[in-house]
Formats: structure tokens, sequence, C-alpha cells
């Protein structure tokens, strides 16, 4: 799979811009980072990933989860308990 490979949609970015093939996504990571952050798991992770699938053809999805993660990687995970599943079994009680 080459660089030019396309997302399918495109990820998008904060201030609206969006990453359309494996090369921006790659391009992205390495620009628009700051250095001390090049060594966090996230974009340790988004970085191989994408390499992987341009290099070897690797599956999208890959990339495209660790493109989500890097890009919110500051933002703090949120629990909704009103979504959360019912115990199983818990009917009958």
């Amino acid at each position: 799979m080459p660089w030019s490979t396309r997302f399918a949609p495109p990820i998008p970015l904060p201030r609206g811009r969006k990453l359309v093939t494996l090369k921006d996504a790659i391009a992205w990571l390495a620009k628009e980072f700051p250095k001390s952050e090049h060594g966090m798991k996230q974009v340790q992770a988004a970085a191989h990933c994408v390499t992987e699938a341009a290099e070897n053809g690797g599956p999208l999805v890959f990339p495209r989860i660790g493109m989500m993660q890097a890009i919110n990687r500051h933002k703090p995970e949120e629990f909704d308990p009103k979504r959360k599943s019912p115990q199983l079994g818990a009917a009958g009680k």
C-alpha cells in the first residue's frame, strides 16, 4: 500500500483541516507535534501504524485509530453512566 493511500473518510483535525492520505498523516505527526511529545506512546503508536500500513500493506483501521488517539491525547476520557449497559442476570433480582 503506497503512502498516497487515502483514508475513507478523511481524519478531521482541530481547526477544520483533514488528513486525507497516509503521507499527510505522517507529515502532520512530524510537523505539528512538539519535539517534547514525539516520545509519547500515542504519537509513537500512530507513527508506527501509519508507517506499517504504507510500507507493509497493513489495514487502514489501525492508522486511523492511532491518529485519533494522538490527536486527542490531552483530552480526558469521559464516562457517561447513562450509556453503561445493564449487568447480565440483574433483570431477575
